[in-house]
C-alpha cells in the first residue's frame, strides 16, 4: 500500500481506496471524495495494452466497445474470452454490471406501476385521480431512466472504443471487484 494524497493506493489493483496512512489516529481523518479514474492508469492498465490485439482478434479498445454492445450477453462474452487483457476484461465487468443494475431498477419501476394500477382500480374515484397522477409521474420517471440509460450506453461504448475509462457509481466499484 502507498499512502497518496489522503488516499492508500493498493499496488497490486493500482485503484485508490479512501483512507488515511498507517499509523494515523481516528480523530486526524479528513473525509474528502475520491478522484473518478479518467484515465487507463487510474485502474491500473498501461496506455500500451490499450493499443494491443487482445484474444478475440480484435484491438484493445474496439473489444472494450463491443462489450457494451449488447449488455450483459456481450460482457460476458468478453469476459470469459479476454483472460488478460485487463481493459476489456473491466469494461466487460461493468457492461455486465450497468446491464445488471438497469434490470434492477425497471423491475422496481414495473412493480410500482403494478401496485399503482392495482390500487387505482380497486379504489375510489378520489384515489384514480391521485392514481392517474402518479401513473403519470411514475411514466415520465420510466422515461428518464431509458433516456439516461441509453445516453450512458453511447457514451460508454464511445469512452471504451477511445481507449479511456468512463466510471459509472454503482457498476464501475463491480467492475473493480470482477476484472
Amino acid at each position: 500500500m502507498i499512502p497518496h494524497d489522503g488516499y492508500t493506493i493498493c499496488t497490486r489493483l493500482r485503484s485508490s481506496v479512501g483512507g488515511v496512512a498507517a499509523g494515523a489516529r481516528a480523530n486526524d481523518r479528513t473525509h474528502r471524495r475520491p478522484q473518478m479514474a479518467s484515465s487507463t492508469q487510474d485502474i491500473g492498465i498501461d496506455e500500451e495494452s490499450t493499443t494491443s490485439e487482445s484474444e478475440s482478434g480484435l484491438d484493445s479498445t474496439t473489444a472494450g466497445a463491443l462489450s457494451y454492445l449488447f449488455g450483459f450477453v456481450s460482457g460476458l462474452l468478453f469476459y470469459l474470452i479476454e483472460r488478460e487483457d485487463r481493459f476489456v476484461r473491466w469494461h466487460a465487468a461493468q457492461s455486465m454490471a450497468f446491464t445488471g443494475v438497469l434490470v434492477v431498477a425497471y423491475i422496481a419501476l414495473s412493480f410500482l406501476g403494478t401496485a399503482v394500477s392495482m390500487a387505482t382500480v380497486s379504489g375510489s374515484s378520489g384515489l384514480f385521480l391521485a392514481g392517474s397522477l402518479f401513473g403519470l409521474i411514475l411514466g415520465l420517471v420510466w422515461l428518464v431512466v431509458s433516456l439516461g440509460s441509453f445516453v450512458a450506453w453511447i457514451y460508454l461504448m464511445i469512452k471504451a472504443y477511445q481507449g479511456k475509462v468512463a466510471r459509472l457509481p454503482i457498476a464501475a466499484s463491480i467492475a473493480d471487484r470482477l476484472a
